[in-house]
């Protein structure tokens, strides 16, 4: 307690310390509750930045404060009330910088938002919630006048992801080549189709904008009437194509199996969800030009197939990346993946024409 008081006196908070606290499962040694003595000063939350992780934490803070900086002037000038529960709010430190370096770990702390709440459950009420929220999202970001960098450089860049698997192919590390050569074909299959963003942006005709890059519904924070105030988690929000937000929800939301399920009957693509936060998406994301609506089923499949080339890789490897509970788990993991990927590509048309009928509505 004393030493987490001493990182709290580090940034200009209001108020008297009076309890510092664990905060949210699974990351209790990284995130903590500072209530405050004072009913008229807010409480905050205090955490440790994963560094190991996101190596260049001023990049980091810069992208985040920009961030946030936009979207508070847009709620704004769009007239809102209650601004300061709609946008995660960062506090200085004393030397004038959003994060403090105690010498081993990089801290920050930013205004805990009162009254409001996640929920884990992806239904399509709450598919509907996220889309609207993260399309939201977008918009109020579409224009931002400062350029952001990529805290996970080549995150979501399906070329770098590939050269991965066919390195690890050439190199055969843990020479279980010959029993994934079913899938090694069905990847270099579609391996043109999908490398298609990346051919896109290089002749100018694909943008990068401003993304999320982890949309999930625990990644939102509703109000007490079930009302979505924000988005938070920020960390990995840098520029990408649209396709890493809106593949990347689909990709865990509508898979009716688990990521790593052995049972492969149990995995699909389901398609109410795909269609209640597709309709919110399009509701929120009001700058999306043609050719990005023109690929959003390609999006919906693009991630899947990146991480079944991810698991696939780490597989051929020897299980360098991923944590696995058994010797088979990265295999196991890519053949789900591989099978969302094939339910994906069995509703292709269906869910282009969900599409037209969303636009049709507006």
């Amino acid at each position: 307690m004393k030493n987490l008081s001493n990182i709290v006196s580090q940034f200009k908070t209001e108020g008297t310390v009076q309890e510092i606290t664990p905060l949210g499962a699974g990351l209790i040694n990284d995130t903590y509750k500072v209530t405050t003595t004072e009913t008229t000063t807010p409480d905050y939350v205090l955490q440790r930045i994963n560094h190991a992780i996101f190596q260049d934490v001023e990049m980091l803070q810069n992208n985040i404060d920009a961030v946030t900086r936009q979207i508070r002037k847009k709620l704004v000038e769009q007239g809102e009330n209650d601004i300061d529960r709609k946008v995660l709010h960062f506090i200085e430190g004393n030397d004038g910088k959003t994060y403090w370096f105690d010498g081993n770990n990089y801290w920050r702390m930013m205004t805990f938002i009162p009254r409001a709440k996640t929920y884990e459950a992806v239904t399509p009420e709450y598919s509907y919630y996220a889309g609207k929220a993260f399309g939201d999202f977008q918009s109020k970001l579409a224009d931002i006048p400062e350029t952001l960098g990529e805290t996970i450089p080549d995150f979501h860049n399906m070329e770098f992801r590939l050269k991965q698997l066919r390195d690890a192919v050439a190199a055969n590390a843990a020479g279980r080549l010959d029993e994934v050569k079913y899938y090694i074909d069905e990847i270099e299959k579609r391996a043109d189709e999908m490398c298609k963003a990346e051919r896109l942006f290089r002749e100018g005709k694909l943008p990068k904008r401003v993304c999320h890059c982890d949309t999930k519904v625990n990644n939102m924070m509703f109000d007490e009437e079930g009302k979505v105030l924000c988005v938070i988690d920020l960390d990995t929000v840098m520029p990408s194509y649209i396709f890493s937000d809106y593949g990347d929800f689909l990709r865990t939301g509508a898979n009716t199996g688990d990521e790593d399920d052995k049972d492969l009957d149990r995995v699909s693509f389901n398609m109410e969800i795909f269609k209640a936060f597709t309709k919110g998406y399009l509701e929120g994301a009001t700058f999306l030009t043609p050719i990005e609506i023109e690929n959003l089923s390609y999006a919906a499949a693009l991630f899947p197939y990146m991480q079944c080339v991810r698991f696939l890789a780490d597989y051929i490897n020897g299980d360098t990346y991923y944590k696995i509970k058994y010797p088979e788990h990265n295999l196991v993991r890519t053949k789900a993946q591989f099978k969302l990927l094939q339910s994906v590509e069995e509703h292709t048309e269906e869910m282009k024409s969900f599409i037209d009928t969303c636009l049709q509505g507006k």
